[in-house]
């Protein structure tokens, strides 16, 4: 689902005058190597008819350079207490490392 919205914002960028082109590939961080290496694999072997779309489309996207996954470790994943359930002082350091000032008490 992140390329396609990837794949969106590139096409609303290119509609924009102002942005300097040519338009860079949109970088996806992940902490999965496991998925990582399935966008990179050529072939589908599941049987699955959705997700082998989504998987072309991902490989789609990668191979016109318009998106970039890269790995980042599970400690430095700042999209983490959007997603899952974390202790109190990771989701402290996950939030000044995305920029927000702490509630004071």
């Amino acid at each position: 689902m992140a390329s396609e919205e990837a794949g969106w914002l590139r096409n609303l960028i290119s509609d924009t005058p102002l942005w300097e082109r040519p338009i860079p590939a949109v970088l996806i961080h992940c902490d999965s190597i496991a998925a990582i290496a399935k966008v990179q694999n050529r072939y589908y072997n599941g049987k699955r008819r959705q997700i082998r779309h989504k998987h072309n489309t991902i490989r789609e996207f990668l191979s016109n350079g318009a998106v970039r996954v890269d790995y980042v470790r599970s400690d430095d994943n700042l999209a983490d207490p959007l997603t899952i359930g974390l202790a109190r002082e990771k989701i402290w350091k996950t939030s000044k490392g995305m920029g927000l000032k702490p509630l004071e008490v």
